[in-house]
């Protein structure tokens, strides 16, 4: 027989000639393997002098310790960048935190002191971004929240301050007061607040102390002050107009009384009667073409700024020439009037901060005459009066608030139905809804502002003349397309109308001049909008695009004189407007 081999004697022969090679093997890479390729004992031995000198406040000598290869430690260029800082060698500090932020990328402790740099040197919105990038790295690092929160109220950004500080339940308050001191009655002024000494003061008490005072509709926009007190607490300062009676003095009252006069308009107005946010607001316009009287009553419920009822009444006697908008006459149709008398109530409430809902009901009458040529097959129901009864419901909400970026986005949404008790006409319903979205690009003030608006609404069922939406600028409708009157000579009716709408406006406003007593915004606008009706009399037939630019001037920081040009990019007429907003 053959002798077999010595299978274990070759075995270990392969084991001697593979062991040395592995060996070879790992003395090739492990020198490449960072942190072998240098010996740590000095390293260690630096970082630790380097520590031992900046404990002792011994800058110099503790960056000199710490200054070292391109490929050391990160801790020893933290180390470094915190000394530089100490002798404010600014821009080698942060040389060392960038350096060392790219060793160590998950390190939130580099983007924070980097943010120290950018605060010293007051830039605020580099530090505000480091600072952000740090949060993304340790989102609940207190001293970082802390930081970012004084940045912004540093900036007067009070709501991101919350933001911020609420994480840590800061600020607590002191003290909480009106200034100057108000004659809205006590229970009212308790009522607004939604925050009291010694509660925190959280980003929701705020909005919704905001939202209450205006839905008392005696104030001007508050403007909250914060200060620092003892035993870290703050006390905290609104700064508000309260208006009484005609106004806040017998100046601003007769401006406001006698802004519409130029459009043949008064405003006999009178506000916080009794000290309890009773207000009756009217105007009285005697336009031969558009006469009208509105009167408008409203007042808190049970001592509550969150619930307000108001009763109104209007007024109308207006000449509408429809030849550029109506196609249902043989002959153009330019002198039809139209009287209607409504009355209606409306209860609000706002729930909180970001949200509120209305309610209401109204009551109208109207006719039509003048009404010379053939109506077309479906012309009648546009000019049938007659008695109407409606009801409706509606809600507002914010559906995104960044302070950081003074951003937000508001909706709101009415649904109405109701019932026409002309045999011509009979039920109908009504849908309007909005978005609104308002940015103030800059940390501070409100040197630029951009607001963009998209609106849409439809209504099903017949409809009478009044009840159509129109595109157009004009003094009783709100949905502007700023390059088409809404009137041929003073006479309603130039608009496009229709059951259908969409409108989309853009604009921009940058403070141009300010004095103290007056403030002027000037900037462009762009309008694109449709609107369309079943019927095929009205509508626009198209997509509708304006352009121009408008000039908004405050008076006395309450009244506002809005003045605009725009231009129908399809080829249209130029339109100049001017209105006064309240």
């Amino acid at each position: 027989m053959a002798v077999q081999p010595q299978l274990d004697v070759v075995g270990g022969a392969r084991k001697g000639r593979v062991i040395p090679f592995l060996l070879v093997l790992f003395g090739l890479i492990i020198p490449s393997v960072p942190g072998f390729a240098q010996d740590h004992g000095p390293e260690e031995a630096r970082l630790a002098a380097a520590r031992k000198a900046f404990d002792g406040a011994r800058w110099d000598e503790a960056a000199r310790l710490a200054e070292g290869p391109s490929d050391q430690s990160s801790q020893l260029d933290l180390l470094l960048g915190l000394a530089l800082s100490r002798m404010e060698r600014w821009g080698q500090a942060k040389t060392a935190f960038q350096v060392g932020a790219k060793k160590s990328p998950r390190d939130a402790r580099f983007p924070v002191e980097l943010a120290g740099i950018a605060y010293k040197q007051k830039d605020f919105c580099l530090a505000k971004k480091d600072l952000d990038t740090a949060l993304r790295l340790n989102a609940h690092d207190q001293y970082t929240q802390e930081f970012l929160a004084s940045i912004y109220f540093l900036e007067g950004n009070l709501e991101a301050a919350l933001k911020y500080w609420n994480l840590e339940d800061k600020p607590r308050l002191r003290s909480v007061a009106f200034v100057p001191g108000l004659r809205l009655s006590e229970p009212f002024r308790n009522r607004a607040l939604a925050m009291n000494a010694p509660q925190v003061l959280t980003r929701d008490a705020l909005l919704t102390t905001e939202s209450r005072m205006d839905n008392l509709g005696i104030f001007s926009k508050p403007r909250f002050e914060l200060t620092p007190a003892d035993s870290g607490n703050y006390d905290l300062r609104l700064h508000v107009t309260e208006r009484n009676h005609w106004g806040n003095s017998k100046a601003e009252g007769m401006l406001s009384l006698l802004s519409g006069l130029p459009y043949a308009t008064v405003y006999p107005e009178l506000y916080n009667l009794g000290h309890e946010a009773m207000n009756l607001t009217s105007l009285v316009r005697w336009d031969a073409e558009k006469r009208r009287v509105f009167a408008d009553l409203s007042f808190p419920l049970y001592s509550d700024p969150s619930l307000r009822l108001r009763f109104y009444a209007d007024a109308r006697n207006e000449n509408w020439n429809l030849s550029e908008t109506f196609s249902g006459f043989t002959t153009p149709l330019t002198d039809l009037n139209m009287r209607q008398v409504a009355a209606g109530a409306e209860f609000r409430e706002v729930r909180n901060g970001r949200s509120s809902w209305s309610a209401g009901a109204e009551a109208a009458n109207r006719n039509f005459r003048n009404l010379n040529g053939a109506l077309a097959a479906a012309g009648p129901a546009f000019f049938t009066g007659g008695n109407s009864l409606a009801g409706w419901v509606g809600a507002e909400r914010t559906l995104l608030r960044v302070p950081e970026r003074r951003l937000t986005l508001d909706s709101s949404l009415k649904a109405t139905s109701g019932r026409e008790f002309a045999s011509t006409l009979g039920p109908f319903a009504t849908l309007r809804g909005t978005l609104d979205a308002h940015w103030l690009p800059r940390a501070e003030g409100d040197d630029y502002e951009m607001r963009g608006q998209i609106r849409a609404g439809a209504r099903a069922g017949k409809a009478s003349l009044d009840q159509l939406f129109q595109l157009g600028v004009e003094r009783d409708n709100d949905l502007w397309l700023r390059g088409h009157p809404g009137t041929i000579d003073g006479r309603k009716g130039a608009a496009p109308l229709g059951r259908r709408y969409f409108l989309a406006n853009w604009e921009m406003d940058k403070n141009v001049y300010a004095n103290g007593l007056i403030s002027v915004k000037l900037g462009p606008f762009l309008d694109n909008g449709q609107i369309a009706d079943s019927s095929g009399l009205f509508g626009s037939r198209g997509w509708l695009w304006d352009s121009g630019l408008e000039c908004k001037v405050r008076i006395l920081g309450g009244l506002t004189v809005v003045l605009s040009y725009g231009r129908n990019l399809e080829g249209g007429k130029g339109a100049f407007y001017g209105t006064v907003l309240r």
